[in-house]
């Protein structure tokens, strides 16, 4: 795979290919300019005119690794290490169009399999070097972004082949380097499919779904990926850890659960075997309107709990519903919800969980809004580039909590928000991941930057992480903890558990090398 070539036509400082940049609708600006005060920033430093700290490891440490990976895979040069260099948080594309890259890797390395990548580690822990395991580059939560600045990236890219179908067993073992585009194209080539679409499905991996415990929009009917997961394979510094080997065992604690969100700090996922599915027959998207968000959430919940359960359910509160995020089918206030149904022959669970809603209060807005949805559903993060281009600053945050909580968690958090941007925001909200004991709440903020925008944020977020804590909801559904969420993570597991997981990475990375600063407070 030629990873220039393919980096060369992401835009920089931007969420993905410049060819798929989206224009913000007519209704949302002139709601933007009704709302708030907004100015164009100037255009974003190009890339070629951002400075990049310089590489120092020295000739010792570069020559060790050229001769383990190759030398070509040894990767030096400004735009590789400018582009691994962090995520894709607002923060960090702010950073990156104003030329800013603080922090580099000193080199990116391309390991063609897992014994180059125990290579690299035993190499980087023998002078020592920090080592940012690197699939998408799509964290939101400083998840790239050490606190050691001599590191190098790990990027899986060369890992990206399916190592075996399991027809029978319904399973595929997949490298962590295989982008989920590509991912889905193998397996439908055997008529399977993995059923995982996340917002950031475009250029994220199979390891980066494992290693942050990523949710897809689909979840209500096919999981989480950590549920998909039957084993996987992990590259530490002491060694390879193999977990599961069955369907299921109680063969002690599932080790398989160490490393599924463990976000790079405990080892390098090298390939996962995950749970696949035939692909569907017939797929069916509608919508439906609500009066208001609670009378929604009690149709979602009686789905989620008694049934029957659509593929995606996604129930947009009154603001998110206003705006239109999701195309929404009335004019009148209220609620949207997203209801899609995938499988061999949908139109009785289609039926069935229409006479659920409707006794909900639920009024049916046909098949357009959930059609809409599904044509737009990877647009969100190429808006915010459009909005950014505005002047406006736009940012996600994600939880979850118990049914029981969740109205109070939602208002809460939207009052922290508000509270802590005084002059002005649109704070959206929807339920996009239910279980039968709760759902997920994802919130987006539009706001004026103001003159330090990174600051500005960096405080309403941590208002509205104290709510999300203080009304026991978890500080991350599916973002992970990165370096954002470590201080509120440490909170919510506890002292016990603190020390628990240092000792676990201790035990792994005696050296301290894997992603530090990252997950393990």
């Amino acid at each position: 795979m030629n990873m220039e070539g393919e980096a060369s036509t992401v835009g920089w400082a931007r969420w993905g290919a410049t060819k798929n940049a989206k224009a913000l609708p007519d209704s949302a600006s002139t709601l933007l300019a009704q709302v708030l005060e907004l100015t164009p920033p100037p255009p974003a430093v190009p890339l070629a005119e951002v400075t990049v700290p310089d590489c120092e490891l020295d000739d010792t440490v570069l020559s060790a690794l050229r001769r383990a990976l190759g030398a070509e895979h040894v990767v030096t040069t400004h735009d590789a290490r400018a582009r691994h260099a962090s995520g894709m948080s607002t923060p960090d594309l702010l950073r990156h169009r104003h030329g800013e890259v603080p922090v580099a890797p000193q080199a990116v390395l391309r390991p063609a399999d897992h014994a180059e990548v125990l290579s690299i580690l035993g190499l980087c822990s023998r002078y020592p070097v920090a080592v940012v395991p690197f699939g998408g580059g799509t964290s939101v939560v400083g998840g790239l972004t050490p606190s050691a600045t001599r590191h190098v990236a790990v990027d899986l890219s060369r890992l990206d082949n399916v190592v075996a179908i399991d027809p029978l067993s319904r399973t595929a073992t997949l490298q962590a380097g295989l982008r989920a585009p590509r991912a889905a194209e193998l397996l439908a080539e055997h008529g399977f499919t993995l059923g995982h679409v996340p917002q950031s499905y475009e250029y994220a991996t199979i390891g980066g779904f494992a290693a942050t415990r990523s949710s897809g929009q689909a979840s209500a009917g096919y999981g989480r990926f950590d549920d998909m997961v039957m084993a996987l394979t992990v590259a530490t510094p002491r060694g390879t850890v193999r977990a599961g080997r069955a369907p299921a065992s109680a063969a002690g604690p599932d080790l398989r659960q160490l490393f599924l969100g463990s976000e790079g700090a405990l080892g390098v996922i090298t390939d996962v075997t995950v749970r696949i599915r035939p692909l569907p027959a017939q797929s069916h998207y509608e919508g439906w309107w609500f009066e208001s968000f609670a009378d929604g959430l009690h149709a979602v919940r009686r789905l989620a709990q008694d049934g029957p359960r659509p593929t995606v359910l996604r129930l947009s509160d009154e603001v998110e519903t206003m705006i239109g995020a999701t195309g929404s089918g009335r004019a009148d206030g209220g609620c949207q919800l997203i209801a899609g149904y995938e499988g061999t022959d949908v139109l009785p669970t289609v039926e069935a969980a229409a006479d659920v809603l409707a006794a909900h209060g639920g009024v049916p807005l046909g098949d357009e809004p959930g059609h809409q949805w599904a044509r737009h559903r990877f647009d969100a993060p190429y808006l915010r580039d459009a909005l950014l281009d505005a002047g406006a600053f736009a940012e996600t945050l994600e939880t979850a909590a118990y049914w029981s909580a969740l109205p109070e968690v939602h208002d809460r958090v939207r009052l922290a928000i508000l509270d802590a941007l005084p002059d002005g925001a649109l704070v959206l909200a929807h339920v996009s991941h239910v279980y039968e004991t709760g759902a997920s709440l994802y919130f987006t903020v539009i706001c004026s930057p103001g003159s330090d925008p990174v600051e500005r944020w960096r405080k309403a977020k941590a208002a509205a992480s104290d709510a999300i804590a203080a009304a026991g909801a978890t500080i991350s559904h599916h973002h992970g903890v990165g370096a954002d969420h470590r201080p509120w993570y440490a909170a919510e597991i506890g002292d016990v558990a603190v020390d628990l997981l240092r000792s676990v990475k201790q035990q792994l990375d005696p050296a301290g090398i894997l992603n530090p600063g990252i997950l393990v407070p």
